[in-house]
């Protein structure tokens, strides 16, 4: 059987025939994206980059691949629309094709075990968007195991042209348009993985959160004895802080000793006693021999 292929279009009609449709649409009130490069280079950015390189990645597109860039290059992708889980495009080429691809969604262990392994690693949303990522996290998130990007059983692709392949060159074209629209919007590619980036940046601030409350708590309780000098007493238990004070027993054992009882005195007070005059014992002895007068 044969098959009657389209005859070859040049590179500047294909170029005319795209401007023309994008007007067209526009003066309707439809929302047009087309793809323009500055240069040959498809993706400046990491999140461009990073999805074209992904892409390239896999013997399954290494044959298509090429014809895409040239696509691409050439201006003769019309339209591209992101959307959660799909991407819609128009391409310009014997004539205008409609093209498809479905992405499948990030699965959700797999986004909990990302976001559990980036904690702490992830500075700012900006910082996200901008791809300024340490490798450490840039490895996780162009793995091709528990990475953000999609491996080929992950993506449905379909075109309007008579090329029966699994990917033609239009839909080639298409997937390097995607890279070169994260350059502009990397916020896209979450949104094309159904992930809320977000999400990435609150579970990084968390896990630095608690790794920073930790290093306080250290100091203020192993650090703060030698920075003000002074030993600090080591908490009771909550049972024995408040428990009310007991009253000391009195013990079981020999009884408290009684104090000595007071002796009467039987002559004058002590003050007067002091105050008598004292006589010394030879007086004494000589006054008893003599007789009285």
């Amino acid at each position: 059987m044969w098959y009657a292929f389209r005859p070859y279009v040049p590179v500047a009609k294909r170029r005319a025939q795209a401007a023309r449709e994008v007007e067209k649409r526009r003066k309707k009130g439809q929302a047009v994206s087309p793809v323009v490069l500055e240069g040959r280079t498809i993706a400046h950015t990491f999140w461009g980059k990073a999805w074209c390189d992904n892409l390239e990645s896999y013997s399954d597109f290494e044959n298509r691949l090429p014809r895409g860039r040239s696509y691409v290059r050439n201006g003769s992708v019309v339209d591209v629309q992101i959307q959660p889980g799909k991407v819609t495009a128009l391409v310009s080429g014997s004539e205008l094709y409609e093209v498809s691809i479905a992405i499948a969604p990030l699965p959700e262990k797999q986004w909990r075990a990302l976001k559990s392994r980036c904690a702490g690693q992830i500075g700012s949303v900006v910082e996200l968007l901008q791809g300024q990522l340490s490798k450490g996290v840039i490895g996780l998130v162009t793995s091709h195991d528990g990475g953000l990007f999609p491996r080929p059983g992950e993506i449905k692709m379909s075109c309007s042209c008579p090329d029966w392949a699994g990917m033609c060159k239009h839909v080639a074209a298409v997937l390097y348009g995607v890279g070169a629209r994260l350059d502009q919007q990397p916020e896209l590619f979450f949104r094309l993985r159904k992930v809320d980036h977000l999400e990435l940046i609150e579970e990084a601030v968390s896990g630095a959160g608690k790794k920073t409350a930790t290093r306080k708590k250290t100091l203020a309780e192993a650090d703060i004895a030698g920075v003000f000098g002074i030993e600090l007493a080591q908490p009771e238990a909550d049972d024995a802080s408040h428990a009310p004070a007991k009253p000391k027993r009195r013990q079981s054992g020999a009884p408290a000793a009684k104090p000595a009882p007071k002796h009467r005195q039987s002559g004058a007070p002590a003050a007067k006693l002091a105050d008598a005059p004292r006589r010394s014992p030879k007086a004494s002895k000589r006054g008893k021999g003599k007789p009285k007068a």
